[in-house]
């Protein structure tokens, strides 16, 4: 099957308009940077998420992490709780940089994320949840994670399903059409949940599968009985 078959579609899929938004209970890496790296030191504390290895500890020391609470907000050291919900990277690294102004000249801002977190379901390779190392993934990219569809995955229904301000959302793509890559789902966001499902063929098969083991069962059971009441 041929992915993305070209038509008369205009392509104008721009990673800018689908950008991820900032998400409650999202784990962020947010790290201060300046000229005068001793100015940035009570605004880079020690990360909790340690590990054993001394070189990963020293590693993870300048990566400060913070989860987003349940009002969308993360606590920062001297800037206290900062609204992050709904802001792009961009935007929270410039809010921040706004708030850092105040107690730093020039200060620099990185954001990643932590949890950019995708599950690939149904019928491809290698189903799972993938962490992704940043925030621009698309669906293609999420399935070539999982070892790419099946033979038996339908191309033409893939199924995302996403949750939007606490409230799930469900979209079909097809797989086949050049369309797709202008849909807003072309572009994933964090938590996003792909499921391929199977075709026809595939589902008869179980079918046939689970039905034949309870014929092959009543057989066997039929013939005992046959041979005992034969003796």
């Amino acid at each position: 099957m041929v992915y993305l078959q070209p038509d008369s579609t205009q392509i104008n899929t721009l990673f800018e308009q689908y950008v991820p938004k900032i998400q409650k209970n999202d784990i962020l890496t947010i790290v201060v940077t300046a000229s005068d790296p001793k100015v940035t030191a009570p605004f880079n504390p020690l990360s909790t998420m340690m590990s054993s290895n001394l070189s990963q500890q020293t590693d993870m020391a300048l990566r400060p992490t913070y989860t987003v609470d349940n009002y969308g907000d993360v606590v920062m050291p001297m800037l206290g709780k900062v609204r992050l919900e709904g802001l792009t990277r961009i935007e929270a690294i410039e809010k921040i940089r706004s708030e850092l102004e105040k107690y730093i000249k020039d200060p620099g801002v990185n954001i990643n994320f932590n949890n950019f977190r995708v599950s690939v379901l149904g019928e491809v390779t290698r189903p799972g949840s993938f962490i992704m190392p940043t925030e621009r993934v698309t669906v293609l990219e999420a399935l070539g994670m999982a070892g790419d569809l099946t033979i038996r995955g339908v191309r033409e229904n893939i199924l995302l399903i996403r949750e939007v301000d606490g409230q799930k959302t469900m979209q079909r793509l097809d797989l086949t059409k050049q369309s797709t890559l202008n849909s807003p789902y072309y572009y994933l966001a964090q938590n996003d949940v792909i499921y391929v499902e199977p075709n026809k063929a595939q589902i008869n098969n179980s079918k046939l599968g689970a039905n034949t083991n309870i014929i092959i069962s009543i057989a066997s059971l039929l013939i005992t009985v046959i041979s005992v009441l034969t003796r």
